[in-house]
Formats: structure tokens, sequence, C-alpha cells
């Protein structure tokens, strides 16, 4: 009893302070760290916390994009992506996993990447809290300092430093689109030198952001925008494209 208080208490807390303090380090960090120590390679660990007002607003578009178009109106889970990962998983192993921004932000920050269902439930707990503590700008703002970029980088500033010598802020359309296309395979995909596959993913995340606004909406654009959609549910008209609806509310 005593073990399940102290973990309810210490989870809570730490993402209670984690909205206030930068995520300078995660487990995700320390475990690439030491299978590098491991397998005898250099060790190499890039990573500088950038505020969201300090990264270009290409970037989080892109993001939204490429990984979680619904971002601004779930509440860190996606329905589809929850049948979709059901209709695939077996009853021990997780092959597709169908996470939200949110989702991975909590398995980022907090977890192990590992696929099984006790990791995943113990994400699902974890998004649940940085979904109720956090708001939205928080969580795309951890999700891209904390989320892996390459092998030993980590978060956008040092993926903008290692792949085009830039900062974050002066990341462009096709620079962020491009990061944003190699986030389901970050450490096989050579953003320097792109291949096929890597570039076609691109255009079509550019694609999409041409249909978005050229920054990410504020928190009470982001308010404004839930209750629209809330109150067009019973619309016979309602669509669900959040790209549109950002772009119209800005």
């Amino acid at each position: 009893m005593w073990i399940l208080i102290l973990f309810f208490g210490m989870s809570i807390l730490s993402v209670i302070a984690y909205k206030y303090f930068p995520v300078y380090l995660t487990p995700l960090m320390v475990i690439r760290c030491c299978e590098q120590i491991k397998n005898g390679e250099k060790l190499k660990l890039k990573h500088e916390w950038k505020d969201l007002e300090d990264i270009s607003n290409h970037m989080p578009i892109a993001a939204l994009s490429a990984e979680d178009y619904r971002f601004i109106y779930h509440n860190g889970f996606s329905k589809a992506g929850i049948k979709r990962a059901l209709e695939h998983n077996d009853g021990k192993h997780v092959s597709i996993g169908g996470s939200t921004i949110s989702q991975q932000t909590a398995k980022n920050v907090f977890l192990w990447p590992n696929k099984n269902w006790f990791r995943k439930g113990l994400e699902a707990y974890y998004t649940i809290l940085i979904e109720t503590f956090w708001n939205k700008h928080r969580i795309m703002e951890v999700y891209l300092n904390s989320i892996e970029m390459g092998n030993g980088i980590y978060g956008v500033e040092a993926a903008a430093r290692e792949h085009f010598g830039c900062s974050a802020k002066d990341l462009t359309r096709q620079q962020s689109a491009l990061i944003a296309a190699s986030l389901p395979n970050p450490r096989e995909c050579n953003i320097t030198s792109p291949n096929k596959h890597l570039l076609n993913y691109q255009k079509i995340i550019l694609n999409k952001m041409t249909k978005n606004a050229n920054q990410f909406p504020s928190e009470e654009e982001i308010k404004v925008i839930r209750k629209k959609d809330m109150d067009d549910r019973d619309n016979d008209e309602y669509r669900s494209d959040i790209l549109s609806r950002i772009l119209r509310w800005n």
C-alpha cells in the first residue's frame, strides 16, 4: 500500500514540477547512453532546452501535421489510434502504438521505450496527468525538447544544430517538415542526406502544413477552437480537420 501511495505521490509531484521547470534529462537519454557504453561506442548526448517562443513557428505545425493532427482537440488519446492499435496488437505485445503527441511526451519524459502492455498502461496514466496539469502549449514545448531526433540527439535545438547548423528559431518550413518526417524512426533516418522515402514524406507533411496557419495558436485560441469543436459536434456539417480550424481562428 505504501509503495502505491509513494508512486502516486512522486509521479504527481514530478508532473507538477515539470510544468514549471525545463526537462534536462529523461530515462531514454540515460538508456541510450548505457547502450552506447555497452556497445563500445563514443558517448553522444546532445540536448539543449528551448522555450516554445524560441523555436521556429513551423516546427510545432510540422509536428502536428506528421504525428497528431487532432492534438488540440483531444484530451490525450485518439480513438482512431486506439482502435487501430487494438486491431493489430495481440494480448502480450504492442506492435502498433497509435500514440498521440501527449502519449509520446509522457513516454519520452517519464518512461522507457519498450513496447508492452504494462508500459502502455503507465503511459496512459502519465498522459492523463500531463493533460490534467499542463496546457497544450506546455505539452508541445516539452515534446519538442525531449523527443529523440537522431542517434544521441534529443530535442529540436540539438537536431537543428546537428543537421542544419542553425538554431531551432531559424528552422525553415522545409527543414521543420524534414525533421518531422524522421520522427517515426529518427535513429535510422539520415536528415543530412535524406533518401527518396524521407523526401516523399516531407512533401506530404509540407502539403498538410500549407492548410495551416503560420504559427501554433495561443492557449486562448486553443480554448476557443475546442469550444467551437464541442458546439459543432451536434451539427451535421461538422468536420474534424484541425488544420483548417486553426487557420480560420487565426
